[in-house]
């Protein structure tokens, strides 16, 4: 999942937010827990356990975001934060349970009764429906609607940002969607036998289907006839616990309502707490911190902490920091590095080698921001191994080694060096930071960048996720950052490495990494029984793409995030890397 991962027009502006909320609450480093029960809150709590828990209802949740989604369509959206923030209003097969700590990780049942049994040698994979979950128009949710919203992910034309999982593994090759083909029986991937099965049709055995229909608001229903293709993203219709008031307006921003339909009887992993959430779209990164931290405003939606300013800040007061949080958040910040504008492996392993790993730790944050990684995969992943760096160090400190790059310039037969484009998110702050780092690392070698920025909600979409802009622009790295999808090596690292993920937008493999040798290792491992079998092939492929020197690893990420002390039942989630979005509430 793009971490923090993040419609498709630049900033436009911000809709203007009411001011003032009231500043209840609060606490100081002598707290003694993390309830509601009248003790303080300590640094770090909302880590391991929930902070300042509430049923109340009522007021206004204030969220903001530095540019926008990269969709507001729950099957059109790949940014961590968007899954996360979609569960306000989509509910998919299965879900994560809404928990703290590693029992965020696991699948549970959402519009499904149960987890989907798996036949035919995982090849075959059945779920029945809960009945009477509703949409906002009081349409009762049918298996149909299941298919539908499968089969318009095909499209990649109209979906151009969310995953590509389902045409890479149901057994439906040739199918355009149904913008191409309105007739949903063509689709033979999904089949429904009633109006409460839904029976996905796998090519080969695939044992983590149940986490791929968790991760995916791919599997969030959409009725064929309210169904207006790339608009849908507009007014998506609603089965969670609120709605759209009216259309989201991409680069400004939009608010969500209670939706009187919604039956938390069939829902055990949302609240419905505030009467209202409003998004800002657009808001400088600065601006956004300043409002956490003077209380007039409760989330950045990003979910990637707080800037430099705001850190220091928060470090620097006890108060502000017994309401801060500093987790390690299961994503990593790595650099893609383009196989096919650099495609002389010693030319990419100068770059590696050049590269000055105590700036780009600090770019992040330093010790807050994260941890140097050795491996692509971050601890978090189950079975994960932690990997030899194998063209620099992992320790603070490492300044790159130019006379290595040098070496490897020989090598490739660019003694005298070479330029190359990298891009970065320019309302990404720490993005910026690190492009700067690499642009002052690789001079030293006569390696020479242009740097230019785009904005977060059309950088995964339209420019380093574009293959054919990539190689327009001769785009040769940028930065990036990559949760798992699910936490297995398949939902990790699958979409970024193999051959068969690369696709015309969206594309989460920008390094164009298409190696036979991988692309084999990805074919057959999903034929393996046991998930320590898969384990070992998810670190032969993790390996080889260091060797490959086609991603450098970068920083595990640690994200300082503030909890103003008016957010109740706030707590970090595993599964998406952040604040857990759908069971927030407000006090004041």
């Amino acid at each position: 999942m793009r971490s923090p991962k993040v419609l498709t027009t630049a900033v436009a502006g911000a809709i203007a937010l009411s001011l003032g909320l009231a500043a209840c609450g609060g606490g100081d480093d002598g707290g003694t827990d993390s309830g509601g029960s009248g003790g303080g809150v300590k640094f770090d709590a909302g880590s391991t356990a929930v902070v300042n828990p509430s049923d109340k209802k009522g007021g206004v949740l204030k969220t903001a975001v530095s540019d926008d989604f990269d969709s507001t369509d729950p099957g059109d959206t790949y940014y961590a934060f968007g899954n996360n923030f979609i569960r306000t209003y989509a509910r998919m097969l299965m879900t994560y349970a809404s928990k703290p700590g590693v029992e965020g990780n696991k699948a549970v049942p959402d519009l499904a009764e149960a987890p989907g049994v798996p036949s035919d040698g995982n090849k075959t994979w059945t779920y029945k429906l809960k009945k009477g979950i509703k949409y906002e128009d009081g349409n009762e949710v049918k298996a149909k609607d299941i298919k539908y919203a499968v089969a318009r992910t095909y499209d990649r034309g109209v979906l151009g940002h969310g995953p590509a999982y389902f045409p890479q593994l149901l057994d439906a090759d040739g199918y355009k969607g149904p913008f191409k083909d309105k007739n949903l029986d063509h689709f033979k991937g999904i089949e429904t036998p009633d109006d409460y099965t839904v029976v996905f049709k796998l090519k080969d055995s695939f044992a983590e289907l149940n986490e791929l229909v968790m991760f995916s608001g791919q599997t969030a229903p959409v009725q064929q006839a309210t169904d207006k293709g790339t608009r849908y993203a507009l007014h998506p219709i609603s089965t969670g616990p609120y709605k759209w008031e009216g259309d989201y307006k991409p680069g400004k921003g939009g608010a969500l309502v209670r939706n009187e339909n919604w039956d938390p009887a069939t829902d055990p992993n949302r609240k419905q707490l505030p009467d209202r959430i409003e998004v800002t779209a657009g808001l400088k990164a600065e601006e956004l911190d300043n409002r956490l931290l003077n209380g007039t405003l409760h989330v950045d939606l990003a979910g990637s902490g707080v800037q430099a300013a705001a850190r220091q800040k928060i470090l620097t007061d006890p108060k502000l920091k017994a309401n801060a949080d500093n987790p390690l958040a299961g994503f990593h910040w790595f650099i893609p590095i383009n196989v096919k504008n650099i495609p002389n492996v010693e030319c990419r392993k100068a770059i590696v080698y050049a590269t000055d790993r105590d700036a780009l730790f600090r770019a992040y944050g330093g010790e807050v921001g994260g941890e140097l990684a050795t491996s692509i995969m971050p601890p978090a992943i189950p079975g994960r191994e932690k990997g030899q760096d194998l063209y620099t160090s992992s320790q603070p400190g490492y300044k790159g080694d130019v006379d290595k790059a040098k070496e490897a310039l020989t090598k490739c037969g660019k003694p005298n060096g070479f330029e190359t484009i990298m891009v970065f998110r320019s309302d990404r702050p720490k993005e910026k930071a690190a492009a700067e780092a690499m642009e002052q690392a690789l001079s030293r070698a006569n390696i020479k960048l242009t740097l230019k920025g785009f904005p977060a909600g059309t950088y995964t979409g339209e420019q380093f996720g574009s293959p054919a802009f990539v190689k327009k622009e001769k785009i040769g790295l940028g930065t990036y950052g990559w949760a798992p999808d699910w936490p297995t090596g398949y939902g990790y690292l699958q979409p970024i490495s193999d051959g068969k993920a690369i696709v015309e937008s969206g594309n989460s493999n920008p390094e164009e990494m298409n190696d036979p040798e991988i692309n084999k290792l990805w074919n057959d491992v999903v034929k393996l029984e046991t998930p320590a079998e898969r384990d070992k092939v998810y670190n032969q492929i993790d390996t080889k793409l260091r060797e490959q020197a086609a991603l450098l690893p970068n920083v595990y990420a640690k994200s300082l995030l503030y909890r103003p002390p008016t957010l109740t039942n706030v707590y970090f989630h595993a599964g998406f890397g952040m604040i857990d979005y759908a069971n927030l509430g407000v006090t004041g």
